[in-house]
């Protein structure tokens, strides 16, 4: 069928592969996954030492840069990187991202400018550095995180929740225009991963994911090209039934369990505290 075969398949061993945000967490996890599975790799991070140690561990397929996501230059700089050590890319994962918490109104216009310059210029930048290459070679794959938070309502984190909101809107949006040339865009929306980015965040395990569960959901779009994946894959389902709810009721649900008050109690937790520091200093520019 042709509807399915629009996509040429991508082999993942000796796949050029660039990764956003890729000293920590799910970036660092996505790489191991594509490294073991025979791909060069590259990663890029704000934190240029901690991504070369990152990269070590990966292996010998894994090569580290400094990129600031933010900067279509740092982007392209990186991409020029990535392909002069591992070919031209193949697969492009936009996964770097940050969360501050706190009240909307409280919230400074800096704090919420770093946010959209790394949460949705990042994709933005990467996007379009990547796809003429793309599509001069008639194929390829982009994958964009966005959160569970791209799908509801999430108080205490209203600028973050309207960036991921974008990510899912933007993905859909060019995912049709490249169809076409043989190049499939897909959205990763986790619910709560087990990182700093969500340390503190008291939410009951069942709903929690490791890096490692969303990495493989990652490798599992490259075979499937599927457009949406909510990690774990049953709540997005109880998302969805949740949104077409009253809007009286929804908010109901959430004064019942507290959520305007989850983001506060989070920035007192010791083990964010790391996570708070690194993010004020990039919003201050260090």
């Amino acid at each position: 069928m042709p509807f399915l075969n629009r996509y040429p398949a991508l082999d993942l061993a000796g796949a050029s592969v660039a990764i956003t945000g890729g000293a920590r967490g799910i970036g660092l996890a996505t790489a191991k996954a594509f490294a073991a599975r025979g791909a060069h790799v590259a990663i890029g991070d704000l934190d240029e030492q901690t991504a070369e140690i990152a990269a070590e561990h990966v292996g010998s397929r894994c090569t580290a840069f400094g990129l600031d996501v933010g900067s279509g230059d740092s982007f392209a700089e990186f991409i020029a990187g990535a392909e002069n050590s591992g070919g031209p890319i193949d697969i492009l994962v936009n996964n770097a991202g940050i969360m501050p918490l706190s009240g909307f109104l409280e919230e400074s216009d800096q704090v919420s400018t770093t946010q959209i310059n790394v949460n949705l210029w990042g994709p933005i930048h990467g996007m379009r550095i990547v796809l003429p290459g793309m599509i001069e070679r008639g194929r390829g794959h982009i994958v964009n995180l966005a959160s569970l938070a791209g799908k509801t309502a999430t108080p205490g984190a209203a600028v973050y929740s309207a960036t991921k909101h974008a990510v899912v809107g933007l993905s859909a949006a060019v995912r049709d225009e490249m169809a076409e040339h043989g190049i499939s865009i897909s959205v990763i929306l986790p619910s709560l991963v087990r990182t700093e980015l969500g340390a503190g965040l008291a939410m009951p395990s069942v709903v929690t994911v490791s890096p490692e569960a969303v990495a493989e959901a990652i490798l599992d779009t490259v075979r499937t090209r599927r457009a949406s994946t909510v990690v774990p894959r049953w709540i997005g389902s109880a998302v969805d039934v949740a949104n077409l709810l009253p809007s009286s009721v929804q908010e109901a649900a959430r004064r019942r369990v507290g959520a305007n008050g989850i983001a506060a109690a989070a920035n007192t937790d010791l083990k964010r505290s790391e996570y708070r520091r690194r993010i004020e200093g990039q919003v201050g520019g260090e």
